[in-house]
């Protein structure tokens, strides 16, 4: 071949080789599909990081409906919403019907707790409760956690002397979840509130799903007035799953105040209102009246002698305390330590027992 026609044909070559390597439509597209997978995992791990979520569910396709994904919105319960406190821990919201929609419930276990605000407040905890998460130790420290609000003082009838407005409430409580000291699921709340309001529904979430294996759709939303540091209060929805309803639910709007202490929900700054007396005395101030209006002694009652009623306690064996069963003690108490007795308070004092100072019983 001559040497002109050897260049030429070289050169064809070179160029039909050039043209499939990049010409063909199939390779183009595949470089567009490979380029766009780290923006794709970009979003996802954007995601992922924005909510904290915990699942206990397998894996499942995108179209399989029956797994509830977090719900954001809640309900359409607002602060402006909430009935007067009229002196109890709670209220009925809704005839006592959760907002939960059919397609939310779910048997596969979860837990997530939405981002606090611009504000650094907590926003929503929702779950579906079941035997899966419930934890088998004692709940960890959760001093670390400061929530928005937590100006902290005591008060001399708190938890019967010397006890702190505040706790580090957990929207969802330890007991049922196994959350500690999660920023996401503590609130400011007080102990009234904690232990009055939260704590009873709590108990029978727990006692429920212990007893029957089954499942709760589970949703506390903490609601705030404007830019207030300090909730209102909690919005607490249940809903058993497998029984639909019929082994357990409710609804209810639990208060975050305490008798005798004036709150700013703006700041959490706190004080005592006047209605109840250093001594733990109820009344409109424990000022004193002026001598005038003192009224004049009476004589002493006789003394009386009937006997204490005998009332349920729950001692624990190792510390050799006893509590009423409501008390947050209690769900930190080991099952080997656990006593459930009916006795009067003097006879489990003359048995080497000491009261509570949280509960006081």
């Amino acid at each position: 071949m001559k040497p002109v026609k050897l260049f030429q044909w070289l050169l064809s070559v070179g160029l039909a080789l050039t043209l499939c390597a990049c010409g063909g439509s199939s390779d183009s597209s595949s470089i567009s599909s490979s380029a766009e997978i780290p923006s794709l995992q970009s979003a996802v791990t954007s995601t992922a990081s924005s909510e904290e979520s915990i699942s206990f569910t397998e894996a499942v396709s995108e179209d399989d409906s029956s797994v509830a994904e977090p719900n954001p919105k809640g309900t359409d319960f607002t602060v402006d919403d909430i009935p007067a406190y009229t002196g109890t821990p709670s209220v009925v919201i809704n005839n006592n019907v959760p907002f939960f929609e059919p397609n939310e419930e779910t048997t596969d276990a979860f837990q997530h707790y939405f981002d606090l605000d611009n504000l650094g407040r907590v926003t929503l905890a929702y779950a579906s409760l079941g035997p899966e998460l419930l934890p088998e130790g004692e709940r960890g420290d959760i001093s670390s956690v400061h929530p928005t609000g937590f100006e902290n003082e005591s008060y001399p009838w708190i938890d019967g002397g010397g006890g702190m407005v505040y706790n580090r409430c957990h929207l969802i409580a330890y007991m049922l979840a196994g959350q500690n000291a999660n920023p996401k699921n503590l609130m400011t709340g007080t102990r009234y509130m904690n232990v009055e309001g939260m704590l009873p529904y709590e108990q029978q979430t727990d006692d429920y799903i212990k007893k029957t294996g089954n499942h709760v759709m589970y949703r506390v939303t903490p609601l705030f007035k404007g830019d207030d540091l300090v909730a209102q209060g909690v919005l607490m929805e249940a809903k058993s799953v497998e029984d639909k309803g019929a082994g357990l639910q409710f609804c209810v709007f639990c208060y975050n105040v305490e008798p005798g202490v004036a709150i700013d929900y703006a700041t959490g700054l706190n004080h005592t209102d006047g209605t109840i007396g250093a001594g733990g005395v109820t009344g409109e101030s424990s000022a004193a009246k002026p001598e005038a209006e003192q009224p004049a002694p009476q004589p002493a009652a006789p003394a009386q002698d009937a006997p204490a009623a005998a009332q349920q306690y729950v001692v624990n064996t190792n510390t050799h305390k006893f509590h009423y069963p409501w008390c947050s003690s209690v769900s930190q108490m080991k099952a080997k330590n656990r006593m459930d007795v009916t006795e009067t308070r003097d006879s489990l004092i003359s048995q080497g027992y000491s009261p509570c100072k949280r509960c006081n019983p």
